[in-house]
């Protein structure tokens, strides 16, 4: 039977629990419920199951009964010294600090959480691609390693798995290739595939000053140094140097998005803060940005006669798809859903992605689904993050399909 019949069959059993993941949607690196519902999803089934040190994640591991015959098999992975391939399917498990205005059934029960990036689709897809190829074992000339990951959304999980040996979690060696499945609720029509080869997602940095002046009586202004009117001009600044000093094909976006100074209308405090975010293509764009805010933040608190504490601190590095494993996801996905739900995807996003550290190790694709409801536009839905996002079940099956067909055909499994 196809895997996209088998996938048919197990759809009510993911959208159970994808509905028990999201009823009960947990932050950070310690999702206990979340792991437990993974764990029982997979029980049973032959696999090598471990959990993370110091985060709640999931590893397991199926080992292919088929004879590997060659390490590569058709990508750019491998350690070309003829020991077992495996590839890794990952997906991320943690939810968001939103508190959910959809008034769906299965809605958040936990005040100021909510799976609003659609992080339980990916982890009920997931586990259902463990279980269609759980049952085609003896067909795999390889092993497939399935990351569960927490901690995608801010807290760096997929760096921390990979520091506690996910990568190697098969024993022969790194994968081959490593494919990431992620769902949007805009922009995609329900069902439909994209990605593109070089850089997927943009590197995500965050930009935090403190502009320290001289307090004093706001009607004499002369007398204090006011660093509200520094700050102001560092942002219009920032906002200047993006469009002036950086090419238009290597784009930089900075958005400031927090600024806090002052308790009254008649007192010049001592001190203004901005927080903000840096956006990045490229490894040249990002450490030139960086250096780059930092001395004009220095250069315009001293041009006022003040003093600032600039920080650029680096978190996502840029999401960059393997030219060829990127080509084959849109290939498989093409051959099977067909031409018309897998489409090439033009430009980058904005958004960034933890999964770029697997990335940056081991070659890989990460690829985009729409999963828009039916009766909804997706150009105007809520978008991934919002508190009204919402994201359509009938994807569910097909997600772990897909999985399940990039695991085989990337192990040579036609």
């Amino acid at each position: 039977m196809p895997l996209r019949e088998d996938a048919a069959a197990i759809a009510g059993r993911l959208a159970e629990l994808r509905h028990a993941i999201h009823r009960e949607p947990e932050i950070g690196l310690d999702l206990p419920r979340t792991q437990e519902k993974v764990l029982a999803a997979l029980d049973g089934l032959p696999l090598e199951v471990t959990t993370g040190r110091k985060l709640s994640s999931v590893t397991a591991v199926l080992r292919g009964g088929a004879d590997s015959g060659r390490a590569d098999s058709g990508g750019t992975g491998g350690n070309g010294d003829g020991a077992r391939p495996s590839v890794l399917l990952r997906a991320d498990m943690d939810a968001l600090p939103v508190t959910e205005a959809t008034a769906l059934p299965y809605a958040s029960r936990f005040e100021g959480v909510m799976h609003a990036c659609g992080h339980d689709l990916h982890t009920a897809m997931l586990a259902g691609a463990a279980r269609l190829l759980c049952g085609r074992r003896a067909e795999l000339a390889g092993d497939v390693i399935f990351m569960f990951q927490p901690g995608e959304e801010g807290y760096s999980g997929a760096d921390k798995m990979i520091g506690e040996g996910v990568l190697d979690a098969a024993g022969e060696g790194w994968p081959v290739a490593a494919y990431a499945l992620h769902v949007s609720s805009t922009q995609l029509p329900c069902g439909v595939f994209t990605t593109k080869p070089g850089p997927m997602l943009a590197a995500a940095d965050i930009i935090r000053v403190t502009v320290r002046g001289r307090s004093g009586h706001a009607s004499q202004p002369h007398l204090a140094a006011d660093p509200i009117t520094a700050a102001c001009e560092m942002v219009t600044a920032l906002q200047t140097l993006v469009t002036r000093q950086f090419d238009v094909f290597d784009p930089v976006v900075i958005t400031v998005a927090s600024f806090r100074a002052g308790t009254t209308d008649n007192v010049i405090p001592d001190e203004a803060q901005f927080l903000g975010t840096a956006r990045s293509y490229s490894a040249a764009a990002r450490t030139r940005l960086k250096d780059t805010v930092i001395r004009l933040v220095n250069d315009i608190a001293g041009a006022h006669g003040l003093t600032a504490a600039a920080e650029y601190i680096e978190e996502y590095p840029v999401t960059v798809n393997d030219e060829t494993e990127a080509a084959f996801a849109r290939t498989v996905a093409a051959e099977a859903f067909g031409e018309l739900r897998s489409v090439p995807k033009q430009f980058p996003m904005t958004g960034a992605e933890d999964f770029s550290y697997v990335l940056q190790h081991v070659p890989g694709a990460f690829i985009s689904v729409g999963a828009c409801p039916l009766d909804r536009d997706p150009e105007t839905a809520p978008s991934n993050h919002s508190a009204y996002a919402v994201f359509d079940d009938a994807v569910l099956a097909d997600g772990s399909a897909l999985y399940a067909e990039l695991a085989m055909r990337r192990l040579g499994v036609a």
